[in-house]
């Protein structure tokens, strides 16, 4: 794993994410190992939590948290994309003024959080089903919050569900805000930002609010992988 997340093109990623808040990381997975993390839903024993999407306003749909120790593959993934992450997230922190330096390692960022009563694993599995969507937020669990987070698509579109898009939504000061569709197959990852991004205007640096979500599904039953590095209150 850490030698797949070494040769992945970081300045490529980093570009993309500065252009348009996101980044593809195409087939980081292969089918086996979406198949593995996929089958995980059905057990009681990764997991922390349930949380049922309408109960909450949130959508229709559901998801679990893992609890620790994670299971190796998402271990492995967590840590292993971390470090490259904190390099972009501390050069966005450096552009946008902000003083906060996030840890070279994701233990570091750990402790951090620890230390601040942020103790829960935030890393889910999501299953939608038919008619099944997840409303537009971000993924805020407390004062310590790591900017980038990453989703991975664990079914195969177009023959384990229809419909489902990964939607994102862009917040502009002053202006209407911007949709994009990030079209996933089966293993790829989408790096993007939790809450704000900065941006270069024509007077300098300034942010924007980013919103992520999924559109209804049709047909089927949709797995996404959902990796946040900061944890939970």
């Amino acid at each position: 794993m850490h030698t797949l997340t070494h040769a992945l093109d970081w300045q490529a990623i980093s570009h993309d994410l500065d252009r348009q808040g996101n980044a593809l990381l195409p087939g980081l997975l292969n089918p086996e190992q979406c198949h593995e993390l996929a089958t995980l839903y059905s057990q009681k024993a990764p997991f922390r939590s349930r949380v049922v999407m309408a109960r909450h306003g949130f959508g229709q749909g559901e998801y679990q948290y893992f609890s620790y120790p994670l299971p190796p593959l998402v271990q492995q993934l967590r840590t292993a994309l971390y470090p490259p992450l904190a390099l972009i997230a501390n050069d966005w922190n450096r552009r946008l003024q902000r003083d906060d330096v996030y840890p070279i390692t994701h233990q570091g960022l750990l402790q951090r959080c620890h230390a601040a009563g942020q103790q829960r694993p935030t890393p889910l599995l999501l299953q939608y089903g038919a008619g099944d969507y997840n409303c537009l937020h971000q993924d805020l669990y407390g004062e310590q919050v790591f900017p980038l987070q990453v989703a991975i698509l664990l079914s195969r579109p177009g023959q384990d569900f229809t419909g489902g898009e990964f939607v994102l939504t862009e917040q502009r000061p002053r202006m209407q805000s911007r949709p994009q569709v990030a079209a996933l197959r089966q293993g790829d990852a989408l790096i993007f930002a939790v809450s704000q991004r900065p941006v270069e205007g024509a007077r300098g640096c300034y942010r924007v609010n980013m919103r992520h979500g999924v559109s209804r599904v049709h047909t089927g039953r949709r797995h996404t992988l959902g990796i946040i590095f900061h944890d939970a209150t």
